[in-house]
């Protein structure tokens, strides 16, 4: 298995002055997840290097044994600090594609062109495509073959408007998930807030917060058994 992770170079929390990025269980769990299957693992970020780490996701109420797992992993780390750019990756490459939250992604992936054409070249392939937390964020402007957005009557889901509220981002965020999938007629639905909830639709795969995680990768092998 070829899996290709694509993470935010995005810091910066809108107007606060607060720093964001990724958030680290949304990598950590996934990457353990995959490599523990067996997968060949290349990170892209659409400036390569070290992406920024959101340090809330830091903190220790935060850690998993995962995230503790990584902490201890230098191999992981120099993945991490040596992501390829997004423009050098090719969904040929590869047989699925995942994106990890954070808060980061809805500023730079949800508007990267290269990001979206990406997911079009890997939903047109037949290929699975798996997205956890914020990272559902980054369809907001991917299109179906039709021209209607790709979430258009499709299964999904992603963080909140709740869980945003939780956070005391509602105002800070460029939009809501949640209310932008509605709003293009998607089909969204939610567990609990901060509770594991996993969408399948096809090969389309959402998770709507960190514990959400692991359960669209162990999906996205699952598609590729």
């Amino acid at each position: 298995m070829k899996i290709l992770m694509v993470l935010t170079s995005h810091d910066e929390l809108g107007n606060t002055g607060k720093k964001t990025g990724f958030w680290l269980e949304e990598f950590a769990a996934p990457y353990y997840t995959f490599l523990d299957a067996g997968a060949d693992i290349t990170v892209a970020s659409p400036k390569g290097g070290q992406p920024p780490l959101d340090p809330k996701s830091d903190l220790p109420d935060f850690q998993t044994d995962l995230t503790r797992r990584f902490k201890a992993d230098p191999a992981a780390q120099a993945v991490l600090a040596s992501t390829v750019t997004l423009e050098t990756v090719s969904q040929e490459n590869f047989d699925t594609v995942f994106y990890p939250g954070g808060h980061g992604p809805l500023w730079d992936l949800a508007e990267s062109a290269t990001s979206i054409s990406l997911i079009e070249s890997f939903e047109r392939a037949g290929k699975p495509i798996g997205f956890v937390c914020h990272a559902p964020g980054v369809l907001r402007k991917v299109k179906a073959t039709n021209g209607d957005p790709l979430v258009k009557g499709r299964n999904v889901t992603g963080f909140t408007n709740g869980e945003e509220a939780a956070v005391e981002l509602t105002d800070v965020v460029p939009f809501l998930i949640e209310d932008e999938f509605i709003a293009q007629g998607a089909h969204y639905s939610k567990g609990p807030d901060w509770a594991p909830y996993v969408v399948i639709d096809g090969q389309l795969i959402t998770g709507q917060n960190p514990a959400s995680s692991e359960g669209v990768a162990k999906a996205l092998i699952a598609k590729l058994a």
